[in-house]
């Protein structure tokens, strides 16, 4: 006989535990529960039968595994939980009691991270047991930033701390100068959330958000407490990650930071970064010159004569190299000026397009390192301070009410080879005054440019950093209209929706057919407006209440010269079978009556319809054969269905509706373009 099984022992109910059932385990309060599992990466848990995992006949609402619920009970911050909560205790008795210097003296000996700065307890062991290696907590890094970035930028209330911003933004500004040494910046975008970074890190790419420098409103229905134990778990993180990599490339980590130039808005220029000295080392001379006490000791002649003897072939051997190496160059010159760079064509119309290689002289990280930059007050400092810096530009000033650290803040210096601006263009108007605006005072009067110095807009920065290049000026002068701004990270896709390509080259014969018959109609209304306002302007009778009456001879020849009906009338016979047709040639016919009364009314010659349109015939020859063809298309495509199987089937049929929902948001973009270039034509000139 088998061993009976007894229930809530096996299966389900074994291996699911409730969250309440968790919390009277370890013996700790539902928010350090929570904080646990934040920090130790445990999260709640979906069973396939509720009822059987919750022992009961109500359905608890939250599970976890119980092996993950064993594992927290041999975790050290166990302990310190119980001991601040008996702390707590006892410091509310005291105060139950009466007994307020007890109580006093326990305070003292509490640790508030929130007063004293000091926290109860630290997550290092944390994070080295869950990022075993520097590249793990490198692909954890996204999540990281962002979350920092965001605290950093948030006003102190109550629930936020303003030491905790501090830290945050002390950490983010240390991780941008780790950016900005090594050249590690990639890319950037401008969105509606805030600004894209995309850096690469030993080879793994990190993407983050930071928001706008915008006044934050905080709200009351947001969690502040489960957001700063993910931002307390990701402080650590990131300190450790900036000491690793600052360690890398030979610097001294922390920073030396300035407070009083952190106060005065410095931030990146709050920071003095320094070499490491081992490296420094590493680095110096040999050599060291001798001192005044050292004297110079007699050498031994056979001892003389073979070292002559090792510097002479020591020489000969630098000049055959330095020959070698001349050779090996202008071979290399040879092979650079005879190859070229392989050009991968499809092999059909249609096919797949490869990336072209791509050969620049210029090292994209030092893009802006023979520039100097101005920045006026109206644009985003910080941003621009930081992407400048993290391509290669040294020389970055500003105006003197943005902050400390700009290289100058006189605008008029002349070493600087480009201003950012973002404000409009101020009509020509003389006005009297000292040159004070409602602001600060301004070094140039309205309109006024330096000579010899680029003005640019701010995209014009991310566009040069996105495409590896400086763009042209002036598509970025100030007042022009921006090109739209892409997306670096969203690649495209064969036969999807292009920005970058004209929509001509894109657009589906249907579509274009479909636009041309706008464009038609739209002709027609404007010739029919134009033909209301010669009705409405044409010429009255000659005399107050009298009718001049028209001679025989006037009357024959406007019915000799009227012969548009006959005309519409034969076409109409003629064309009888297609019924789109037909509402054409009557759309034509009454078009044409119309001129002939401006005509009549104008004593002008009536302009002669042809008897068919060439246009249109092509256009409903083109049509029917679209549609022949798409006809046909679904006819094979149906017999090709229906010769799956019933899975292949379901399959297919995702395919195509993702395939046709993909389809028409590209419509849907391509009709919005096109809406915007014909308002763009439509738009006067300026």
């Amino acid at each position: 006989m088998g061993r009976i099984k007894k229930k809530g022992e096996s299966g389900a109910a074994k291996n699911y535990i409730t969250r309440t059932q968790a919390v009277k385990k370890l013996q700790i309060s539902l928010p350090d529960f929570r904080k646990l599992c934040i920090w130790k990466g445990i999260f709640p848990r979906e069973p396939n039968n509720r009822r059987k995992a919750s022992k009961s006949a109500t359905a608890s609402t939250t599970f976890y595994y119980a092996k993950d619920i064993q594992y927290l009970l041999h975790e050290p911050l166990l302990q310190k939980f119980r001991d601040q909560k008996v702390l707590e205790k006892k410091i509310s008795k005291a105060l139950g009691r009466g007994d307020v210097s007890d109580a006093a003296r326990l305070e003292r000996n509490a640790s508030r991270p929130e007063k004293t700065g000091k926290p109860a307890y630290t997550l290092d062991h944390l994070i080295r047991e869950r990022y075993p290696t520097f590249v793990d907590a490198l692909r954890d890094l996204d999540d990281a930033l962002s979350m920092l970035f965001l605290f950093a930028n948030l006003p102190s209330t109550s629930s936020v701390p303003a030491k905790m911003i501090a830290r945050c933004e002390r950490l983010c500004l240390e991780f941008q100068h780790y950016m900005i040494v090594s050249q590690s910046l990639r890319k950037s975008f401008l969105s509606i959330k805030g600004i894209y970074y995309q850096a690469t890190i030993q080879g793994e790419d990190i993407l983050w958000l930071v928001p706008y420098k915008f006044n934050q409103r905080v709200v009351g229905d947001i969690d502040f407490r489960i957001m700063g134990t993910f931002v307390q778990f990701y402080m650590t993180l990131l300190k450790f990650v900036n000491f690793r990599l600052y360690s890398s490339i030979g610097l001294v980590y922390p920073p030396k930071f300035d407070q009083k130039k952190d106060d005065s808005a410095a931030e990146l220029g709050a920071f003095t970064i320094e070499g490491n000295h081992a490296t420094a080392i590493q680095e110096a001379p040999a050599q060291a010159p001798a001192t005044d006490g050292e004297t110079e000791k007699a050498t031994d002649p056979a001892t003389q004569a073979a070292v002559n003897k090792l510097i002479k072939q020591m020489k000969d051997t630098e000049v055959e190299a330095k020959s070698t190496e001349a050779d090996a160059a202008s071979a290399e010159k040879e092979d650079e000026a005879t190859n070229s760079i392989d050009k991968f064509e499809p092999a059909a119309p249609g096919g797949d397009v490869l990336p072209q290689p791509t050969h620049s002289g210029s090292d994209p990280s030092s893009l802006f390192a023979n520039c100097t930059f101005y920045l006026s007050r109206e644009t985003p400092r910080q941003p621009l301070e930081f992407i400048l810096k993290a391509f290669g530009c040294k020389r970055v000033g500003w105006d003197a009410v943005l902050g400390e650290g700009a290289y100058t803040t006189n605008e008029r210096d002349p070493s600087i080879t480009h201003q950012i601006v973002d404000r409009p263009v101020v009509q020509a108007v003389a006005e009297e005054g000292n040159g004070e605006d409602n602001q600060t005072s301004q070094k140039l009067e309205p309109n006024q440019r330096m000579p010899g110095r680029v003005y640019v807009q701010p995209q014009w920065v991310w566009d040069s950093v996105n495409d590896e290049e400086l763009k042209r000026p002036d598509l970025y002068a100030p007042g022009a209209q921006l090109p739209p701004h892409l997306s670096p990270f969203v690649q495209s896709t064969h036969g999807g929706y292009d920005p970058t390509i004209p929509l001509e080259d894109q657009q589906p014969e249907e579509e274009a057919l479909a636009d041309s018959d706008e464009e038609e109609e739209e002709d027609e209304e404007e010739d029919e407006e134009d033909a209301d306002d010669l009705a409405v302007k044409a010429p009255e009778p000659a005399a107050d209440g009298m009718d001049i009456a028209k001679s025989d001879d006037e009357d024959e020849n406007e019915a000799a010269s009227f012969g548009g009906f006959s005309e519409a009338e034969d076409a109409d016979e003629a064309e009888e079978d297609d019924a789109e047709e037909e509402e054409d040639n009557e759309e034509d016919a009454e078009l044409q009556r119309q001129r002939e009364l401006i005509a009549e009314m104008t004593g002008q010659p009536v302009p002669q319809k042809a008897a068919q349109n060439p246009r249109a015939k092509a256009k409903a020859d083109a049509r029917k054969k679209l549609a022949a063809q798409a006809k046909e298309e679904a006819e094979d495509l149906e017999r090709a269905r229906g010769m799956l199987s019933k899975k292949k089937r379901k399959l297919h049929d995702q395919m195509m509706y993702t395939n046709n929902k993909k389809s028409a948001e590209d419509q849907k973009l391509r009709e919005k373009r096109r809406k915007l270039e014909k308002q763009k034509a439509r738009k006067p000139p300026a």
